[in-house]
């Protein structure tokens, strides 16, 4: 079986790729004021924080009204005010929906958000969940003017689940290195030389942690060199790409072949700049097992 079709196997499939992330607003003179008063370096769609943390109780109590069921969205009204009395941030900017405090806004953008204490701003909130053994959840605030274009939908939910997580990584990766590769160029000359069977190596991250979490340590060694061998080609002279390396030595570890670390590890340092040699986990580790 070819790597590619090994890799769909794996993974489970192909996910739906994730929406390209928004692009910062700009200030515009005639907008209305709250627009304006978003820092250029803010996105329109943010992530709301806290929401299956100190804001799962109100979240839950949300999901409950609104009625939804195993796997539910709601989109609705909320305000966006400040909590200078909050003990962890007097810079947070809570976000309160039915007048209950669901989350906060990332602490960067509190801190980048032109909104007065005594002031309490609408937003358009947005708030997915599932239902499994407890209540998985992902909310956003819309900052900017006119209708929301959110990142996500009902029809296209962003990943919950750690199922989800691993596939949606996995489609970023992919869609990063098609696009390389069709745009031509120097770009995709480099992401040429880190393909192995039809797949490069940045695609190999998740499916050699799932052999490796499934106990098929011999099946994850052989990706991992497959891997290892791509990122020296890719590499050029310069660093190739550690993880996969680090990945190899700790099957190694696992299957009690101490020699074969060794020579693992000796084969990154080899093509590794002389300069960042000796600081390297790499050179340490090397150090440990030789010491013993």
């Amino acid at each position: 079986m070819g790597i590619g079709s090994w890799l769909r196997q794996a993974i489970g499939g192909s996910p739906a790729s994730v929406a390209e992330q928004k692009d910062p607003l700009e200030q515009e003179p005639d907008q209305p004021p709250f627009t304006v008063r978003i820092s250029m370096h803010l996105n329109a769609c943010l992530e709301v924080a806290g929401t299956t943390t100190f804001a799962k109780d109100a979240v839950t109590a949300l999901a409950n009204r609104k009625g939804l069921g195993k796997r539910g969205y709601y989109e609705g009204q909320a305000q966006l005010q400040r909590e200078p009395e909050n003990p962890v941030d007097p810079q947070a900017v809570a976000v309160l929906v039915d007048g209950e405090k669901v989350g906060c806004l990332p602490s960067y953008a509190a801190k980048e958000l032109a909104l007065p204490v005594s002031a309490s701003e609408p937003a358009r909130y947005q708030l997915h969940v599932l239902r499994d053994q407890k209540l998985l959840a992902k909310a956003y605030v819309w900052l900017g003017d006119g209708e929301p274009a959110w990142q996500f939908t009902a029809q296209n939910p962003p990943a919950l689940t750690s199922r989800e997580r691993i596939n949606s990584s996995h489609a970023e990766k992919s869609s990063m290195v098609r696009e390389a590769l069709q745009g031509g160029g120097e770009r995709a000359q480099q992401f040429k030389r880190g393909m192995v069977d039809g797949v490069h190596y940045l695609e190999l991250v998740e499916p050699i942690k799932q052999l490796k979490r499934e106990g098929r340590h011999e099946e994850a060694l052989a990706l991992c060199y497959k891997t290892i061998e791509a990122a020296e080609g890719d590499a050029k002279g310069d660093m190739p790409a550690p993880w996969y390396t680090e990945q190899a030595a700790i099957v190694h570890r696992k299957l009690g072949q101490r020699a074969e670390e060794i020579a693992v590890l000796k084969r990154w340092l080899a093509r590794c700049p002389k300069a960042h040699r000796a600081s390297s986990s790499m050179a340490e580790r090397l150090g440990k097992l030789e010491a013993k």
